[in-house]
């Protein structure tokens, strides 16, 4: 989930403008949300009133720093990361996202290794990869080459894994897929094939990319879609999970298997992290897709909760529209997650995925960018990574370097963005 590609049988030429078009028009939020601004923003996100944030917010007198690199195998004690698509990773735009990191604050980039399609965005010897075809659709050849410029630049390379919803696997292996009751592989709303979640062998083909992956010279991994599909009763209930053993819940899943790889990838000796609903902070259950807050942050070294406001139903936490409340929607989401992680032993480090994206008519710029990461810091967090599947990220949201660093706490203020009081 962060972001939702659109997917055609067969990869073409038009797969990378509708992978980008999916972050901006399909990412799935669950309740549909009004077009209208909120009131406490009035004055503030109207185009034409909009404050340079680095003008007006940024003290001109502040020199910009550079942090020194962490020892190798280590993240960054602080992560300010930026999600970039495969295309991109093996595109000449990916210079571009590096000068913006080499400029500001950004000190991370969350690359596709395994999208949602099932493809590889380099060439594997994984011997299921090469089995099932995932190196049909190589987009970065010199991966290895793009890995160390970041790092010989500070910039700390993530490995993003896709695990269960891989649609060339489930073809390939239809006895690892999620089946239908009419009969042959069961799809989603849009068509996609899912893998069956409780079986162990597509979390080790998911382990067995990320230990190839941290031999390539990513620095870290994070898995997503771990977990079942969010769908319809109505079409879940015509899902078989083959795996599934009696008594065996959709939670047990899910965390059996992720204890699995995690154990798989700590001899590599980086940060183990997920990807996970940004309501599993506030929900009392597993929601039907197995993630439940206790278990995820009690196995994970890092926990990434995708607190997009655009992606919480009308009324949460009180809000008649949560996309327009990009600061007060993280803000709460976050509390839960703290408050329940206060009780788990050796918790997970928080790193929310931000909104970075606009839909449904409502326009996310610098200004609902930086409210979400004021958010963040207000809590005592320090860690963010911005979600756009088109990856393109204002410059203007983003100190200069880790200027922010060099900045005494009790003047924080004055780096402060904060929406105008209401009228």
């Amino acid at each position: 989930m962060p972001g939702v590609a659109l997917l055609t049988a067969r990869p073409s030429a038009a797969y990378f403008i509708l992978f980008c078009l999916g972050g901006i028009l399909c990412s799935a939020p669950l309740a549909a949300q009004d077009s209208t601004r909120a009131h406490r923003w009035r004055g503030v996100l109207r185009d034409t009133h909009r404050p340079n944030y680095g003008r007006e917010v940024l003290p001109a007198a502040l020199q910009p720093i550079r942090l020194p690199a962490p020892p190798p195998g280590e993240a960054p004690p602080v992560v300010r990361g930026l999600y970039i698509n495969a295309w991109i990773f093996g595109s000449q735009r990916f210079y571009n996202i590096v000068r913006l990191a080499d400029t500001t604050e950004v000190n991370a980039l969350v690359i596709d290794v395994k999208d949602d399609t099932g493809y590889l965005t380099y060439r594997s010897s994984v011997p299921t990869a090469i089995e099932i075809g995932a190196n049909g659709l190589v987009r970065a050849p010199d991966v290895r080459e793009r890995l160390a410029f970041l790092r010989n630049r500070g910039i700390h390379p993530i490995a993003r894994i896709v695990v269960a919803k891989d649609a060339l696997l489930a073809k390939a292996k239809p006895e690892w897929a999620v089946h239908d009751t009419a009969g042959g592989l069961w799809e989603d709303r849009m068509g996609d094939h899912w893998v069956d979640a409780y079986r162990d062998s597509v979390w080790l083909y998911a382990a067995d990319i990320a230990e190839e992956a941290v031999l390539m010279g990513f620095a870290e991994v994070q898995f997503d879609y771990v977990r079942f599909p969010d769908e319809p009763a109505e079409l879940l209930d015509r899902a078989i999970f083959p795996a599934r053993r009696e008594g065996q819940s959709r939670r047990d899943g899910v965390r059996t298997n992720l204890r699995m790889i995690r154990d798989r990838i700590a001899p590599m000796g980086v940060p183990f992290t997920v990807d996970i609903f940004g309501l599993t902070t506030s929900a009392k259950s597993d929601m039907g897709i197995g993630q439940y807050w206790e278990d995820i942050a009690g196995i994970a070294d890092v926990v990434l909760p995708m607190v997009y406001p655009s992606h919480y139903s009308r009324g949460a936490y009180g809000y008649a529209r949560p996309n327009h409340e990009p600061y007060n929607i993280v803000r709460r989401a976050l509390e839960d997650g703290l408050k329940r992680s206060a009780n788990i032993a050796h918790a997970a480090r928080i790193r929310p995925f931000l909104q970075s994206f606009s839909i449904r008519r409502v326009r996310y710029t610098a200004v609902e960018i930086r409210a979400q990461m004021e958010a963040v810091y207000d809590l005592g967090l320090t860690d963010w990574v911005l979600w756009n599947a088109s990856g393109r990220y204002p410059p203007d949201a983003f100190l200069p370097n880790d200027a922010s660093a060099a900045v005494d706490p009790a003047s924080r203020s004055q780096l402060r963005w904060r929406p105008v009081p209401d009228q």
